[in-house]
């Protein structure tokens, strides 16, 4: 029988206890590790070289996408994405060698992925095809989990996003929500043909973008058609003159 030596990735414990709870029932997969962060998980992959990964997406600092694209191809398990977020590229991991877990899930949907990987692990080339895949986001929907619901809102009445401490605000023509999300995980998802990061703080919808006026050393302040008024920073100056050459 092939055993796969598994690690569990994900920032929250209670979702790391269930999978391990289900995982220790399958006499193919022994648990040789876990992690609660992007950067750990990065570490154990590296040390303990695991067959198989259950990588949660959305993490905070470093996310599941970050984790896999810091690996060298040689490094690379197996991958099976974990996450709540269910876009139109999940569609596209139901056919491949890897899978994509949506939570929640229950131990039947886990005995599927068990199965799938066991009958054919995905090659390094396939690994980077789903990557950009999960990369992809609708472009006229944007998924944000608040108070644990999931809103599915327009792209177009998003006008700008800003970062505040571990939250992050959307703000809308009439309304703002709070995500407990990084900026980071956010913009992953974002179609970055419509949105634009301007400063480490800031994501502005382009469509929204009213005026650009000069600001101090060579930044703007970004006026949208809301009247908001939305400062650039110099690390984003070259997206901020692209925006304005657009």
């Amino acid at each position: 029988m092939t055993t796969l030596r598994a690690l569990i990735v994900d920032d929250e414990e209670p979702a790391r206890e269930l999978l391990r709870t289900w995982l220790v029932k399958r006499e193919e997969i022994d648990i040789v590790g876990e992690a609660g962060d992007g950067a750990t998980a990065l570490a154990q992959i590296r040390e303990i070289h695991p067959d198989l990964v259950f990588l949660d997406v959305q993490m905070p600092d470093m996310n599941g996408f970050d984790v896999v694209a810091a690996l060298a191809p040689a490094e690379r398990p197996t991958i099976v994405f974990v996450t709540a977020y269910d876009q139109y590229a999940v569609k596209a991991f139901e056919v491949s060698a890897c899978d994509y877990l949506l939570k929640p899930f229950d131990q039947d949907r886990l005995a599927v992925t068990v199965e799938r990987v066991l009958s054919k692990a995905a090659p390094p080339a396939d690994l980077q095809r789903l990557l950009a895949l999960l990369h992809q986001t609708t472009a006229s929907q944007v998924v944000v989990k608040v108070d644990g619901r999931h809103l599915f809102l327009r792209a177009d009445d998003i006008e700008w996003i800003e970062a505040s401490g571990k939250d992050v605000s959307v703000h809308m023509a009439a309304s703002s929500l709070v995500v407990r999300e990084t900026m980071t995980n956010l913009e992953a998802r974002l179609d970055r043909s419509r949105f634009v990061r301007v400063h480490r703080s800031a994501i502005v919808n382009r469509t929204h973008v009213r005026e650009a006026q000069p600001w101090f050393k060579g930044d703007y302040v970004l006026i949208l058609r809301s009247g908001a008024r939305v400062v650039s920073g110099r690390t984003y100056r070259g997206a901020v003159e692209r925006l304005l050459k657009a």
